[in-house]
Order: structure tokens, then C-alpha cells, then sequence
């Protein structure tokens, strides 16, 4: 059952209703902690904070999915100025995560059996700031019926899936080392951009960057 609400504040300069200053606050939270770990003053707790980062997101995407359709005020979107380049923070994060950026997932569990393709984490999370920044320019300006809508509209067809696909990745990562278990092989013909490394170096780097950033001093595996 969808809930209903009512997204008030409509024209520039109007105050928000509280599922909005909520939702605005959730996802402006997200994009300043994603970049301030992508600068990597804290390489340690990278992946941690990303895990918990991401699940914060999608306790806010959860509550956009779940409200009944947002109708924006206009009928065409109000042009939001040119977007902020994502490349600086997608090059940084694939710096911070390596080697363990690329991960596999099925696109959709409720389609046809497919292969799982692979996707880089660095990728997905840049991807998913720029969605958000959209909106924030709307509810920045006022715009906060458009704000919504292109939230709701954008967490239904692009950032929840892939937030939910990056968080089954970090999750995987911290439960590999918390419970002692080797990351599985990669398979043959992944795309790892030819950096040079075999599969075993590989798993053994990721091994070894989980455990220095929980603080373990013991095997991996």
C-alpha cells in the first residue's frame, strides 16, 4: 500500500513540508559524505563507511518508492544549469577501492537468467551522486515538487538498483573478512581494466586492504 503525502512548498521561496526537508537532508547527506571519503584521508574506513553510507540512502529511496507518484508543478523541467562533473570523484573512489572496486551482479532478479555482468562500485557511486545533485539544484532553487518527483523518478528507474547492488557488494566484503572466508576467484574474461595483476594477486589484495581496514592483523581465508 503506497502512502500518501502531500509535497507542499511548491513555488521558490516556500517552506518545504517535513517529508521533504527529510528526504533533502538524507540525500544531501549522502552526496558530502561520499565525497569527503573519496578524498581519502581515511582509507581504513572506506568501505565501512560506504556500507553505511548506502544503506542510509536506501532507507530514504525505501520511503520515496513507497509514497504515491509525485506530480511536479510544471509540465516540462525547469532547466537546472549545466551538471557538475562526476570524473574527479569517479577517478578518486576507483583509486580508494582498488582492487576490489569491480563486483558482479544480476541486473534483474526478476527477468530472464542472464550472466552476471560487472560493475565497478566507483562507477555506480559517482553515477548516483550526479542523480542526486539534479534534484538538489531544484530543491535548492524552490523547485521542491520537481525535486521530489526526480528523486522518486530516478531512485524507481536508476539509483535504488544501483545502490542496492553496490551495498550487496560492501556488504559481501566486510562479511568475507568477518567471517574469515576468501573472496571467490574472477572469473575468466572480467573485465579488470588489464591492470597488470592476476586473479590470485588480486584476491590477495582485497584480502589484505578488508583486513587492515577492520583492524585485523591475522590470515584472510
Amino acid at each position: 500500500m503506497s502512502e500518501a503525502v502531500h509535497i507542499s512548498g511548491h513555488a521558490p521561496g516556500a517552506e518545504p513540508d517535513e517529508f521533504s526537508v527529510q528526504i533533502a537532508d538524507s540525500i544531501n547527506s549522502f552526496v558530502l559524505a561520499v565525497n569527503e571519503i573519496a578524498k581519502g584521508d581515511e582509507p581504513g574506513s572506506a568501505v565501512s563507511l560506504l556500507l553505511l553510507e548506502v544503506s542510509q540512502l536506501l532507507l530514504a529511496g525505501g520511503r520515496l518508492g513507497a509514497v504515491e507518484d509525485v506530480v511536479p508543478d510544471d509540465r516540462f523541467e525547469p532547466d537546472a544549469g549545466p551538471e557538475p562533473d562526476g570524473d574527479e570523484l569517479r577517478e578518486k573512489l576507483a583509486g580508494l577501492l582498488a582492487p576490489i572496486d569491480v563486483y558482479h551482479e544480476v541486473f534483474d532478479p526478476y527477468g530472464p537468467p542472464e550472466k552476471p555482468a560487472t560493475f565497478r562500485i566507483s562507477d555506480d557511486l559517482a553515477g548516483v551522486v550526479t542523480d542526486l545533485r539534479h534534484g538538489l539544484t531544484h530543491y535548492r532553487e524552490g523547485r521542491i515538487s520537481e525535486a521530489i518527483w526526480w528523486w522518486q523518478f530516478s531512485y524507481l528507474s536508476n539509483w535504488g538498483l544501483t545502490c542496492t547492488g553496490v551495498l550487496r557488494a560492501l556488504q559481501s566484503l566486510v562479511a568475507h573478512v568477518r567471517l574469515d572466508s576468501p573472496l571467490g576467484d574472477i572469473p575468466d574474461g572480467t573485465d579488470t581494466d588489464d591492470d597488470g595483476l592476476t586473479d590470485e594477486q588480486l584476491e590477495a589484495q582485497a584480502g589484505a586492504l578488508m583486513a587492515a581496514e577492520l583492524g585485523r592483523h591475522g590470515r584472510v581465508g
